[in-house]
C-alpha cells in the first residue's frame, strides 16, 4: 500500500477557534468555523479550508462510487448557461428572485445554473439519435448558485454550494420508473455509508415539474424542512407535501344563514371570545394577491394558513397578502369582516376541511357583522379545494388516521419522476424500434454534497465538537505531542508508520502550544481516533483515544500501530 500523506499541524492553513462566530445561530456553522474547517468570504459564500475539503472530498468520492455502481456516467457541465433553454422551459421567470441572471458584454443574457435540466436534455439531444443510445444516466458534481435572499446557518443555506445532480434519459415510463429505483437505492448507500440518519418522505416537485417526487432528510434540529412520521403504518411526507382526501358532509337541518352584529371583532380571537365559540366553529378568510387578481383562502379559524402552500398551487405566479391600499380600492372587501358568501371579482379557494355541508361562523361583508350558519356548497361556493393549513403534531395520518409526529430536519437529497416536461419544451425525441420518433422521459435525481457535510456536522457532533464517522473524516487517526522534544520525536515517528501502513495521519506537532489547547484542538476536530503521546513517551507507551466514546487505553507503541491498522 502506498504511502499516506501525514499532515503536520506545524504547517496546517487552518486557525482554531475559542469562540463562535458571532453571527453562528446553528451548531454546524459554528463548529465549522472554530475547527478551521470553512471561512466565510461574503454573504452565503464559504471558502473551504483544508480539512474542510478533505471531508467534502469524501463525501464527493462516496457519491461518484455509488453513482458509478448503477451505471451513471460522469460529466461536467458548465455553471454559466444561456437564457434560451431555460426560456422555452418557462424557468427564466419561474424562478424568480433566487435565479442569478447576469449580462455579458454584448448584452447576452446568462444565468448561473440552480440547476441542469435545461442543459442535460440538450445534450442528450444532440449525442442520441436512436433507441440504442438509451436508457442513460448522466451526472456531475458541480458548483450551484442560487440567489438567498437571507442566506444563513453557514453552508447549510449558501448562495453557493456543492452538488451532484443526475438526470435519466428512458424511452418509456417502465424505465424511467426503474432508473429512479436505482437512484432510490444508491441515495440509501450513499448516506448510509456517510453515517448520516435520514428518513425517505414524499415530497412536492415544486419549480422542478414532474409527478413523483421523494426527499431524503437528516433529522436535525438546525434543519428548514418539517416531516411527519406516522407512529402507526410506514407513511412519511414532508408537511407541505401532505394532501387529505375531500370528505364532504351531510348539512341536515342547518338553519338558514343569519347575520349577527359582533363589533370590535377583527379577529378570529375576538370573534370566539365574544361569542362563546371554539376558534375552530368559524372560518378565517385570507386574502391574497396572484398576480394582481384578489384570492380568498378559506381554512378554519383555528389553523393558520401555509402560505409556502398556496405559492406553490399557484407557481409560477406570483403571490402577496393584500394591503391597506387594497381594502381601499375594494370597499366591497370589510377589513377584518370579510365572508366567502356574496363575493364579487374574487376567487375562493379554500382547504378540503371546508368540505361540502361544513357549517361555519364567518365574516358577513359587512363593519361589525358576521353570519352564522354558513354552509359551504349551500350559501358559497369553493372554486378548488387545495391543501393549506399548516401541519399540527397530532393530525390525523392521511394513510391510516393516527396522530402524525413532526420533527425538522435538513434536505440532503431528493428525487424526481420528471416525465416529459423538459422533453416536451426542448423537443427532445430519439428514433424508436418502429422507424418513427419517441419522447424521452427524464429523471432528476440531486444530492447536496455541501450540505451534507453540514447534516453530518449537526448531526454527529458532542459537547467538545466535531466527531466525524470514519470514511468522511479529514484523517484516520489524530496524533498529538503532548510535551517537547520527546513527545514530538515520538509523535512524528509514530505518524511516519502510520502512514507507511496506508493511515491518513493528521499530528499536531506545534511548538510552543501547551497540552492542554492541543488536547481540546483534537475533541474540536474530531478525527476518529486520537493517539497521545505524551508523559510516558520515554518508555515507548502512548496513549489510545476514541473520539466518539471516550474509552482510553495505554498501549505500546507497536500495539498501537497494530490495533490502528487492523
Amino acid at each position: 500500500m502506498a504511502n499516506a500523506p501525514v499532515q503536520r499541524m506545524s504547517q496546517l492553513m487552518a486557525k482554531t477557534l475559542r469562540d463562535d462566530p458571532a453571527d453562528a445561530e446553528v451548531l454546524s456553522h459554528k463548529l465549522l468555523v472554530r475547527a478551521g474547517y470553512v471561512r466565510r468570504t461574503a454573504a452565503g459564500v464559504w471558502t473551504w479550508l483544508p480539512l474542510g475539503k478533505k471531508v467534502l472530498a469524501n463525501v464527493e468520492r462516496i457519491v461518484r462510487e455509488e453513482m458509478d455502481a448503477i451505471g451513471a456516467q460522469e460529466v461536467l457541465l458548465p455553471a454559466l448557461l444561456p437564457r434560451e433553454p431555460y426560456d422555452a422551459t418557462g424557468r427564466w421567470d419561474e424562478y424568480g428572485a433566487e435565479l442569478f441572471r447576469l449580462k455579458d458584454r454584448k448584452g447576452g443574457d446568462y444565468l448561473l445554473g440552480p440547476t441542469h435540466e435545461e442543459i442535460f436534455t440538450l445534450l442528450v439531444k444532440d449525442q442520441a439519435s436512436s433507441y440504442k443510445d438509451l436508457p442513460v444516466i448522466l451526472y456531475q458534481v458541480q458548483t450551484k448558485f442560487r440567489d438567498e435572499a437571507r442566506p444563513r446557518a453557514g453552508i447549510l443555506r449558501g448562495r453557493e454550494f456543492l452538488m451532484k445532480d443526475s438526470y435519466s434519459f428512458d424511452l418509456e415510463d417502465e424505465g424511467l420508473a426503474h432508473s429512479y429505483a436505482l437512484h432510490r437505492q444508491a441515495y440509501q448507500r450513499v448516506f448510509e455509508r456517510l453515517g448520516l440518519d435520514y428518513r425517505i418522505v414524499a415530497a412536492t416537485a415544486g419549480a422542478m415539474g414532474g409527478s413523483k417526487s421523494e426527499e431524503f432528510l437528516a433529522p436535525a434540529e438546525a434543519g428548514e424542512d418539517t416531516f411527519a412520521d406516522c407512529p402507526n403504518c410506514d407513511f412519511a411526507a414532508n408537511t407541505e407535501a401532505i394532501t387529505y382526501e375531500l370528505k364532504p358532509v351531510e348539512a341536515g337541518e342547518v338553519p338558514a344563514l343569519e347575520e349577527i352584529p359582533t363589533p370590535d371583532t377583527p379577529t378570529i380571537e375576538t370573534l370566539a371570545a365574544s361569542l362563546g365559540v371554539p376558534a375552530s366553529a368559524t372560518l378565517k378568510n385570507l386574502l391574497v394577491k396572484v398576480d394582481g387578481e384578489i384570492v380568498a383562502v378559506g381554512v378554519p379559524g383555528d389553523r393558520e394558513v401555509d402560505m409556502d402552500k398556496v405559492e406553490a398551487h399557484f407557481a409560477p405566479a406570483s403571490v402577496e397578502l393584500v394591503t391597506v391600499d387594497d381594502f381601499v380600492a375594494r370597499p366591497d372587501l370589510v377589513r377584518g369582516y370579510v365572508g366567502p358568501q356574496g363575493l364579487e371579482k374574487v376567487t375562493y379557494v379554500a382547504d378540503p376541511r371546508v368540505a361540502p355541508g361544513t357549517s361555519w361562523i364567518t365574516g358577513a361583508n359587512k363593519e361589525g357583522m358576521h353570519a352564522k350558519n354558513v354552509v359551504a356548497g349551500r350559501d358559497f361556493e369553493v372554486e378548488a379545494y387545495v391543501d393549506v393549513v399548516v401541519v399540527r403534531e397530532g393530525d390525523p395520518c392521511p394513510k391510516c388516521g393516527t396522530g402524525l409526529k413532526l420533527d425538522r430536519a435538513i434536505e440532503i437529497g431528493h428525487i424526481f419522476q420528471l416525465g416529459r416536461k423538459y422533453a416536451d419544451a426542448l423537443k427532445l425525441d430519439v428514433l424508436g424500434p418502429n422507424g418513427k420518433p419517441v419522447r424521452v422521459t427524464m429523471g432528476s435525481y440531486g444530492i447536496g454534497v455541501s450540505r451534507a457535510v453540514a447534516a453530518l456536522a449537526e448531526q454527529t457532533a458532542d459537547e467538545q465538537g466535531l466527531c466525524w464517522p470514519a470514511e468522511v473524516a479529514p484523517a484516520d487517526v489524530h496524533v498529538v505531542a503532548a510535551g517537547k522534544a520527546l513527545q514530538t520525536e515520538l509523535a512524528l515517528d509514530v505518524s511516519g508508520k502510520l502512514a507507511e501502513a496506508g493511515l491518513r495521519v493528521l499530528v499536531d506537532d506545534r511548538a510552543g502550544v501547551s497540552p492542554g489547547v492541543k488536547f481540546t484542538d483534537a475533541e474540536l476536530i474530531g478525527v476518529p481516533k486520537i493517539l497521545v503521546a505524551g508523559r510516558r513517551s520515554g518508555d515507548g507507551v502512548v496513549e489510545l483515544k476514541d473520539r466518539r466514546t471516550g474509552e482510553r487505553e495505554e498501549l505500546t507503541v507497536d500495539e498501537a500501530i497494530a490495533r490502528l491498522t487492523a
